[in-house]
């Protein structure tokens, strides 16, 4: 168990929390949700003991175990990646090395002997034994080849290291278990399996997460932060949504039923008040108003941006045709004599580990990057806008952001684009900011911005939902789900994939996967073509 009990951060002279007081108990699994900004990292962070409160404290079981997730990449450079895992376990590994520098003395003296025995004592209590296999199990499940395992933490990959550290976080068993964004950078598959890991997990879980589909998958209860306050709710992250939106609509319901009343007594009392005969029910009725108090409506610092692709010219028949494309990057064949018409229903959702294929893929359709072979032909009634995964080139500049999107709009009108920005959330003075000093989500949605703009019929998205907030992801989903034109796209995000793809491509090394299907669809029969294969390397080793 940990509770917050009275918790204050203040930031200044603004109450990032205040006072709240909330338990998270055992065999649960807590999603912790809010606008951006709401302070979803700071929680974390203040329960982990990172960050000290203004006021309050944090009690946790004693005895119990928290482990967190690691954000410092960097933090464990110099270490292998099984002892990285290990560390998940401070203690544990602490005896570990201790041991290990007790060992390995030449003057083995009887009082090393007495604290090595102690300390194998403790080491077997804390299943020790199990401690390389069991970091090992977690690796493998999150897709860390076992020929990584010995490796140092700086000859691995961003997304490599942030799967060791999610390894670290869940090694040993720990009573209370801190992850912010966990399924940030990872692939399908391990995301799936991680959902799995929580779903059996029967200790205590706080999650932070962008990813609804997750959210939904694996927690029992939402803790929702708004205007410092956090909300308790039974249930996953759907479940609070209706339950927060019927709240919502039945203190509507309820205040104008009292804003009924109330207007009726009032008129009952301007139009009898000064008559001798109803002067008595005039004052009760006086009475009866006083006591109507109107629900508190606070608006929640939720904002939903507005966003709409609408396209300038309708899309013919013709629309892209790929022939035999081949890409070799640092010695590596990204891309393999790869094929495939795309028709003028088509929303395409390239699915699978192999995020370096795809993107490369996007590039070249994009005209940022030439094939080393094959060719591709756009239909002529087709325009294009791509939205990279990697937008850093494109903002290296002094301008502002009106300045920026004017290039890209028809109407070269302050206003006119000014406009653009006010629906997704720059406000006022917001327009003359400098891009180059934008956070990630406001360069998404500038990004975003000048894809409306441009009023293309073909959208490419590499991505676009990483950096977004659960808001602006609600948004942008429901914006393509309902563009009348051709989307080709990936994201990590199960239910942006799944609501918008009726047809799913997987680059593999076996060459390209292309099925007419939905996401859910296709990812049951690949797990059932998977397990068959598992089947038949079994029973190839029974007959054997």
């Amino acid at each position: 168990m940990i509770q917050a009990s009275n918790i204050t951060l203040r930031l200044g002279k603004k109450a990032l929390f205040e006072d709240v007081n909330i338990k998270f108990t055992e065999g649960n699994c807590y999603g912790l949700i809010g606008a951006n900004g709401a302070g979803k990292s700071t929680f974390l962070k203040i329960l982990s003991g990172v960050l000290e409160p203004t006021n309050g404290s944090i009690i946790i079981t004693p005895g119990q175990r928290l482990s967190f997730l690691q954000q410092d990449h960097f933090k464990y450079d110099e270490f292998d990646v099984l002892s990285t895992v290990i560390m998940g376990n401070q203690r544990l590994y602490d005896i570990m090395k201790e041991k290990d520098a007790i060992y390995a003395k030449e003057d083995f003296t009887e009082e090393d002997g007495i604290k090595a025995s102690e300390l194998e004592g403790e080491f077997a209590t804390l299943n020790g034994w199990e401690a390389e296999s069991d970091a090992a199990t977690l690796l493998n499940g999150l897709g860390i080849e076992t020929e990584l395992h010995y490796s140092l933490m700086k000859d691995l990959n961003g997304g490599q290291k942030v799967k060791v550290l999610l390894a670290q976080a869940l090694f040993g068993n720990p009573d209370i278990l801190l992850l912010d964004e966990p399924t940030n950078h990872l692939d399908m598959d391990a995301i799936r399996w991680l959902e799995e890991f929580l779903i059996n997990f029967d200790n205590t879980v706080i999650v932070v997460s962008h990813d609804r589909y997750f959210l939904n998958k694996v927690c029992t209860h939402t803790a929702d932060i708004d205007y410092g306050k956090i909300q308790l709710y039974a249930g996953n992250y759907d479940f609070w949504f209706e339950s927060s939106q019927l709240m919502i609509k039945q203190m509507k319901e309820a205040n104008k039923k009292k804003e009924e009343k109330i207007k009726e007594l009032q008129e009952f009392i301007q139009r009898f008040s000064a008559n001798a005969s109803k002067s008595k029910q005039a004052t009760s009725r006086k009475r009866a108003l006083e006591k109507i108090e109107l629900d508190t409506m606070r608006p929640s610092s939720r904002k939903y941006p507005y966003i709409d692709f609408k396209p300038n010219r309708e899309i013919g028949n013709e629309v892209l045709t790929v022939t035999n494309l081949s890409k070799t990057i640092d010695g590596v064949k990204v891309l393999d004599n790869i094929s495939f018409i795309v028709g003028h229903d088509d929303k395409i959702a390239f699915v699978g580990p192999n995020t370096l294929a795809t993107t490369t893929l996007f590039k070249i359709l994009a005209g940022e990057m030439e094939p080393d072979e094959g060719d591709y032909k756009w239909g002529i009634t087709t325009s294009q806008s791509y939205f990279p995964k990697d937008n850093t080139k494109h903002f290296d500049t002094d301008d502002t952001i009106v300045d920026w999107l004017m290039p890209f709009s028809p109407e070269k009108d302050v206003t006119y684009v000014r406009g653009f920005l006010g629906r997704m959330l720059f406000a006022g003075d917001d327009g003359v900011k400098r891009v180059k000093v934008l956070s990630g989500g406001e360069k998404v949605r500038v990004m975003l911005s000048k894809m409306m703009i441009l009023g293309s019929n073909v959208l490419l998205f590499d991505e676009p939902t990483n950096h977004l907030d659960m808001e602006s992801i609600t948004a942008l989903n429901n914006g393509v789900i309902k563009f009348p034109g051709v989307v080709l796209f990936t994201s990590q995000d199960h239910q942006f994939v799944q609501t918008i793809a009726n047809r799913i491509m997987e680059i593999t090394p076996n060459g390209l996967i292309d099925k007419i299907t939905t996401y859910d669809e296709y990812l049951d029969s690949d797990e059932l073509a998977r397990k068959r294969a598992v089947m038949h390397i079994d029973n190839s080793d029974d007959n054997n």
